[in-house]
């Protein structure tokens, strides 16, 4: 799972270390090659882990079963030095008794057989408990593993929606995509602002709006979120909110300065000055381009 996760913030990493003299479209052609090798490479690691899991699963009840069976042999040689201890005692003590005359060996017999039989019994009664112990500690560890195994079911189906949301067009269909992103893990944040990037894209600025709220209640700081409502804001002609967003999202995130510059949903706002004083970073407009049609991974 780490070695997954390692190797999914490396290659999401790519983009941003092109420098300032790297053309745009080369950055996009690159992406464009890797994301096959990314979705085989992801799909092979998810492979890997889950026949680790499958082999986990059998070692766990494989040691289960050893550990039953020594407890069974001890138990039965627990038993049998038991019982032979006794068959020891009732001789040692019918002699005794005989010579001294304190009781009928009948007697010695029974009083014996009834020690033995509640020594037994508390004997199975002890390693009955530690089987059951046993019993519910696998069937907790077989739980787990069936829910890590349902844990990477999901990330699989989600990682496929996020992949269908790249290759699609349509805004509407990209919402569509989302839409299922969030029926199957409520809440999700980068769903919300992608959601958010598609109804500006339909011109949809109140919903982005509202959408954008939904991810600050839960994340005030993030960068994307705030960015997203600034181009709302900018839409819909709430130029001082507009910037006070833009202003925090580029704290956050300084590569969304020249998304932001570049970005044709601050058109409005284009000529006003504490725009351009946002937007102004020479160092920052070689890469303009690149960003622009890439706001999510920034």
């Amino acid at each position: 799972m780490l070695r997954l996760l390692a190797s999914l913030l490396f290659l999401s990493a790519l983009p941003l270390a092109a420098t300032p003299q790297q053309d745009a479209g080369t950055i996009e052609d690159v992406r464009t090659r890797l994301t096959p090798f990314m979705e085989r490479y992801m799909l092979d690691e998810l492979k890997a882990l889950r026949s680790e899991m499958a082999q986990f699963q059998v070692n766990v009840k494989e040691e289960v079963v050893q550990k039953e069976l020594g407890v069974a042999d001890k138990a039965m040689s627990y038993a049998n030095v038991t019982v032979t201890y006794f068959f020891y005692l009732l001789a040692g003590a019918a002699s005794v008794l005989a010579i001294v005359g304190w009781q009928s060996l009948r007697e010695l017999k029974k009083n014996a057989r009834e020690y033995a039989e509640t020594q037994m019994r508390q004997i199975t009664d002890t390693y009955e408990r530690k089987l059951k112990q046993i019993e519910r500690e696998l069937q907790r560890k077989t739980k787990v593993i069936a829910e890590n195994y349902r844990e990477i079911e999901r990330f699989q189906e989600i990682h496929a929606l996020w992949l269908r949301a790249s290759q699609e067009q349509s805004p509407q269909a990209k919402m569509d995509i989302y839409d299922q992103i969030l029926r199957i893990k409520p809440g999700d944040l980068d769903a919300l602002t992608h959601k958010a990037d598609a109804a500006l894209m339909m011109n949809e600025r109140q919903w982005a709006l509202s959408l954008c709220n939904r991810v600050m209640q839960v994340d005030p700081q993030n960068a994307h979120a705030l960015y997203q409502r600034a181009c709302a804001h900018a839409g819909v002609g709430h130029d001082e909110q507009a910037l006070a967003d833009l202003e925090l999202a580029i704290q956050r995130n300084v590569h969304l300065r020249s998304v932001a510059a570049d970005d044709e949903e601050f058109e409005p706002l284009r000529q006003h000055p504490r725009f351009l004083e946002l937007t102004h970073d020479g160092s920052d407009h070689g890469q303009g381009d690149g960003n622009t049609d890439n706001k999510k991974s920034s």
